[in-house]
């Protein structure tokens, strides 16, 4: 099934709101395509020429960062695309030149089901890594779509791991112990991208002890921006008391739907609160998004020319340029509550009778 070729989508080519210049992908910036002389006059021969470009990247290649940059994707909210956030950043990542390793936290394994890593019960998962019973080399998969993409897949025994954890000593560094990079030599990894279950308990914590970075994937839709108030202030537990380096390096807006006032509304209130850490590339709600994950592929192997395919590899493109260890981090607790009493999305929905 994962052997699937990619088709062209028939999805609107439309740029979406915050996308960077680049993404036009023109021959000049990342070289000539198998089809870089076919006109662009048509909408499917656009997203086909795009395709064939992402597809075949030539010099499509960014900066590496200074050090490994360990980055947890958090929101204890369901349904916000986090896995989806965290597979299709990394496969962007990895596209472009970056070798990325992704650590499944989630015991629903789909971040390793979209990867196309096999996550049944007895495979070497992020739950023996977590209870020390092996070391991280023999938990790391590769990806089948792409030999920079690596994986640290979870298996439905993960579910216990928490209540496991309790009793352990040093439980909330369990993860920042196992992938300290002394563990990771010879795997010349520049990205660890670490997918967290919706909740914030022990295995979310992990993952905050052994990260730098918070990024937060929250939804165009005004119910996304309830929570997040806690989410920070766990952050600044962490922060406070396990671990100091931690900040939010990165607000991702996702499934923003262009066709409703409430999308914008909400984009403008995440970005007047949480300023420049938002990224300007905006993730749109796109079927190829979720078709992608039942096939075993991320969005740009299943559909490489789809809104979403280039949404995320803007996004990635953009995340590789910020800056790393740029001072502290704004407090963005002081930002909340986002979706306050008497904010524009607050009365949008008070119209709408909700």
């Amino acid at each position: 099934m994962s052997n699937r070729p990619a088709k062209v989508s028939r999805e609107t080519t439309s740029r979406v709101p915050g996308m960077l210049e680049g993404s036009t992908f023109d021959s000049e910036e990342f070289g000539h395509s198998a089809l870089s002389s076919i006109s662009a006059d048509t909408p499917i021969a656009a997203e086909a020429q795009r395709a064939s470009q992402v597809l075949h990247p030539g010099s499509m290649n960014i900066p590496r960062p200074r050090e490994q940059r360990i980055i947890t994707i958090a929101n204890q909210k369901g349904g916000v695309g986090k896995t989806t956030t965290a597979v299709n950043l990394a496969a962007a990542l990895a596209l472009q030149g970056m070798t990325v390793l992704v650590i499944d936290l989630d015991p629903q394994g789909n971040a390793s089901t979209a990867l196309g890593v096999e996550h049944h019960s007895g495979v070497p998962s992020s739950y023996e890594l977590l209870i020390g019973e092996i070391p991280v080399q023999d938990a790391i998969q590769r990806s089948p779509h792409n030999e920079r993409l690596l994986c640290i897949p979870a298996t439905i025994d993960l579910a216990g791991a928490e209540i496991e954890l309790v009793s352990m000593v040093a439980r909330e560094g369990r993860l920042k112990s196992a992938i300290q990079e002394a563990n990771l030599v010879g795997y010349d990894i520049d990205y660890v991208m670490i997918d967290c279950p919706p909740s914030l308990g022990l295995l979310t914590v992990n993952a905050m002890v052994a990260a730098k970075e918070v990024l937060i994937p929250i939804q165009c839709e005004y119910y996304a921006l309830e929570g997040v108030g806690q989410l920070l202030r766990n952050i600044g537990l962490v922060q406070s008391h396990l671990n100091p380096e931690l900040h939010v390096s990165t607000v991702i807006l996702t499934m923003y739907d262009g066709r409703t006032k409430l999308a914008d509304q909400v984009a403008e209130e995440v970005r007047g609160h949480f300023g420049d850490v938002v990224l300007r590339a905006v993730i749109p709600r796109s079927v190829k998004v979720s078709e992608a994950p039942g096939y075993g592929m991320t969005v740009l192997d299943y559909d490489p020319g789809s809104r979403g395919a280039m949404s995320y590899l803007d996004a990635g493109r953009e995340m590789a340029a910020q800056s790393v260890g740029a001072g502290p981090a704004p407090d963005l607790v002081a930002a909340v509550p986002v979706a306050a009493e008497g904010s524009e999305a607050s009365r949008v929905n008070e119209e709408r009778g909700r």
